[in-house]
């Protein structure tokens, strides 16, 4: 009897989706919980903000090589294997890191544990398409994207309330064990691959299909827009707990770690955003979110503390509709080797995270929040403002 694709019905279906939908919220949750921690590493071990924020974008950098190589040998090693990989690899560097007390080293292991981070979001969406039968992938593939930014929320305030209650070492011992937990479940719920195909194809062939979607225009326009997004965003909260913290806020690591919350918005930006793209159009609603992002982040200008919470959301609802629509957009844009540009498209996103989290450290140490936002609140809208211009000129 010929094998069927699991439907919303198979209990194998739920299986698969609690599995991958607790395997994203700890990746997620360990790749950004160091954010609010930032000024704790400044102070601890005396390095300057900017050196500090490499302790996210040394990650990123692991992550996004990791893509590129986890992403080919997925596609001929198998995805299981690879997801479960994932996380014994992102848990276990929490256990060593509090073990040394040194920066270096700190750095080093997180490098590390970016690699070992990409080893799900290399496999998972390719797994779920091979295995759940089409009529409900959507449904476990909105669980899944949902549960990232769910797992980014939590792992932020978590090691925040903990930092801020014991110390920084304690809430990476609470991520290690929290990781081995899920470790230990999706080890036992994860059904096997059934579908799987070895790809045959030399790797040349898959570097053949990434050159091609780097001469296309279109593509590019895309892949930058994911750089900008992100590097404005990322760029807002990795300084945000160092503003935070001064007079005339003067807030502990746990109240600031509670602005986290912000991005339950994000849970849910994308499926909204695949509503109203439904309904206006998603070229009209991926530029309505840029603009509601940049508005968002220039509302954090403001002197009270409840503007700058409520700029914080907006920035959240504005950036999760772009940037799903912006994903949405580059497999719109291609015909074939789809999985190809969503990979670039992965890269360039994570790039610009790495880059507002490292980069932008001397433009806030010497000019302060003010001019570091409204350099980040206007360059999304410049950007796609640019972006129309040529596009209207290269029509004529």
């Amino acid at each position: 009897m010929q094998q069927q694709e699991y439907t919303i019905k198979d209990l194998y279906f739920w299986r698969i989706t609690l599995s991958l939908a607790l395997a994203s919220f700890f990746v997620f949750a360990g790749m950004y919980a160091v954010q609010p921690l930032l000024p704790v590493f400044v102070e601890d071990f005396g390095v300057p903000v900017s050196a500090s924020g490499l302790v996210l974008s040394l990650t990123i950098v692991g992550l996004i090589i990791g893509l590129i190589v986890l992403g080919f040998m997925s596609d001929r090693a198998g995805r299981t294997i690879y997801i479960k990989l994932s996380l014994a690899g992102s848990a276990i560097p929490f256990l060593m890191i509090p073990l040394f007390d040194s920066f270096l080293l700190l750095l080093i292991l997180r490098l590390v544990q970016g690699f070992a981070l990409a080893g799900l979001p290399a496999a998972a969406l390719a797994y779920l398409s091979e295995e759940i039968d089409r009529r409900s992938v959507h449904v476990a593939t909105a669980l899944y994207i949902s549960s990232n930014a769910l797992g980014g929320m939590i792992g932020r305030v978590m090691t925040g309330y903990i930092t801020d209650h014991f110390s920084w070492e304690i809430a990476f011992y609470a991520l290690a064990i929290l990781g081995l937990v899920i470790l230990v479940a999706v080890m036992f719920m994860l059904p096997a691959s059934r579908f799987f195909a070895p790809s045959s194809l030399p790797f040349s062939r898959d570097l053949k299909a990434f050159i091609y979607h780097l001469k296309n225009p279109g593509l590019l326009l895309f892949f930058g827009l994911g750089i900008v997004l992100q590097l404005s965003f990322t760029g807002m909260w990795t300084y945000l707990p160092f503003y935070l913290q001064a007079p005339p806020f003067s807030l502990s690591l746990e109240v600031i770690s509670y602005t986290f919350f912000a991005y339950g918005l994000g849970v849910i930006g994308s499926p909204l955003a695949g509503w109203l793209a439904g309904h206006f159009g998603l070229k009209t609603v991926r530029l309505t979110g840029v603009f509601v992002m940049s508005a968002g982040i220039l509302c954090t200008l403001g002197s009270d503390l409840w503007m700058i919470v409520s700029g914080l959301c907006i920035a959240c609802l504005g950036f999760f509709t772009a940037h799903s629509l912006t994903a949405s957009s580059v497999s719109e844009e291609v015909t074939h080797h789809k999985g190809s540009a969503s990979s670039l498209y992965l890269v360039s996103y994570y790039i610009g995270v790495s880059l507002g989290s490292s980069m932008l450290g001397p433009l806030w140490s010497g000019t302060g929040w003010t001019v570091l936002i409204v350099l980040l609140g206007i360059i999304p809208a410049v950007y796609v403002l640019i972006v129309r211009v040529m596009q209207s000129r290269l029509t004529k």
